[in-house]
């Protein structure tokens, strides 16, 4: 049986465009949705927040079934009465899931930096492959140009399932990569880059596509330049979870992907 994706609702459940994406993958991929909703959560519901408006919980409860009950593929609700870090964290022991989905918390009118905390710290505290939806207009349907983005340097990830394998075998689409050089940072070369790739076994050298090694000022726009020139419509990131010296992809640049990508975002977090 396959494993169920997690998606992260807000106190904006009833609109939450995350749910419709992942319901776009979940249904080739064979599997289900959990929808988890943190009830007093101050990452996706912060009470100082002028666009948060509370709702007695049988209301949300309500809206939660609702949703789960308009989905393509079987959908359960899950409602925790702990912080969002916990409540992810009995979740994935839980459920096992593929991935977690979080969207824009609140939509477009809540300021990008709600999500790009909530995403630091699950990846801080439950590193987990985590998808960001950063925009409402996003087609429910899998990947097909995916852009794997690396710094060149060794890493190691977590212990999970093979997300971009799983991706790539319900679309039949591209694994392109990605690696960008600065100032500071000489070129590399195309084998030290992909045998970091292979060494995690994120793909193997047949499933990869093509590899480009570009030059910019800035590793987030050199990046970000990349996947608008390919057209691709999922940016893969290693987040590491500590800042490394001469190392391209910290927290830093992390964090300046999750607010400017247009596109789709799946972090996969590393263990150094």
């Amino acid at each position: 049986m396959a494993s169920p994706l997690v998606v992260l609702t807000d106190f904006h459940a009833v609109a939450n465009s995350a749910l419709s994406y992942a319901a776009g993958l979940a249904l080739p991929l064979g599997a289900r949705l959990v929808l988890l909703h943190a009830r007093y959560d101050a990452l996706l519901a912060p009470v100082n927040d002028v666009a948060y408006t509370p709702v007695g919980p049988q209301a949300t409860d309500q809206a939660l079934q609702k949703l789960a009950d308009e989905q393509p593929v079987p959908t359960q609700v899950l409602v925790s009465e702990r912080e969002l870090p916990e409540a992810v964290g009995a979740a994935i022991r839980q459920h096992n899931p593929l991935l977690l989905v979080l969207g824009r918390p609140g939509g477009a009118s809540t300021p990008v930096e709600v999500m790009t905390r909530t995403a630091r710290t699950l990846l801080s505290t439950v590193p987990y492959p985590l998808l960001l939806l950063p925009s409402l207009d996003w087609p429910p349907a899998p990947p097909h140009r995916m852009l794997l983005a690396v710094d060149g340097q060794p890493f190691a990830l977590h212990q999970y399932q093979d997300v971009i394998g799983q991706l790539l075998g319900i679309s039949g689409g591209t694994l392109n990569v990605v690696r960008v050089a600065d100032s500071s940072h000489a070129r590399l070369g195309a084998e030290t880059i992909l045998e970091t790739v292979v060494a995690n076994n994120l793909a193997d050298r047949l499933a990869l596509g093509r590899l480009s090694e570009v030059a910019s000022p800035s590793v987030v726009g050199g990046v970000l330049a990349e996947a608008a020139r390919q057209e691709a419509d999922l940016l893969v990131v290693v987040a590491r979870h500590h800042s490394l010296i001469g190392s391209l992809f910290h927290r830093s640049v992390t964090a300046q992907l999750i607010e400017q990508s247009s596109v789709p975002l799946l972090l996969l977090p590393a263990q150094d």
